[in-house]
């Protein structure tokens, strides 16, 4: 079963893998002004809090998660000049190494790009109510808190 949300194209919550190629190739789509396209490709580690992870199991809540991605991505668009804009986020049980973001801003000049990006990837990472929970080998189960680092980086944009 393939959960994909239809809010907007430009927001996906999904269980399957993205091609990052296939993703940036169809926001360009159309739009000849682009200059610049910076993404973002965020990947399962195999250790956290110096623990080896074999399982990571994401879940959302449906509806409430794409809102809030997308008014993310919106505030993006009115603080910097972007052409377009993706967030891809997965969800369901991931394993160490597989891709779990995407993020892709694109604009005519660098400069909005680069902040666009950092600045969702950051409110992703504060904002998105998304519940994480790790399997380690020995099979304990505990959920992943927020990082107070994330908090940190949040703050430069004064949300």
């Amino acid at each position: 079963m393939i959960l994909d949300s239809t809010l907007t194209p430009f927001i996906k919550i999904q269980q399957h893998d993205f091609d990052l190629t296939t993703e940036v190739l169809a926001l360009r789509q159309g739009h000849k002004n682009i200059g610049a396209v910076v993404s973002f490709v965020g990947t399962v580690r195999d250790i956290n809090e110096g623990d080896e992870v074999t399982v990571l199991e994401l879940e959302h809540y449906p509806g409430m998660t794409e809102k809030a991605l997308e008014k993310v991505r919106l505030e993006a668009h009115k603080r910097w000049s972007l052409e377009a804009s993706l967030i891809i986020h997965r969800i369901g049980s991931l394993h160490p190494e597989d891709q779990i973001v995407l993020v892709v801003a694109a604009s005519q000049h660098r400069e909005n790009a680069f902040f666009a990006a950092q600045f969702i990837m950051d409110s992703l990472k504060t904002n998105a109510p998304f519940w994480k929970k790790e399997t380690l080998p020995s099979g304990e189960v505990r959920w992943v808190d927020s990082r107070i680092s994330d908090s940190e980086a949040q703050k430069r944009w004064k949300v």
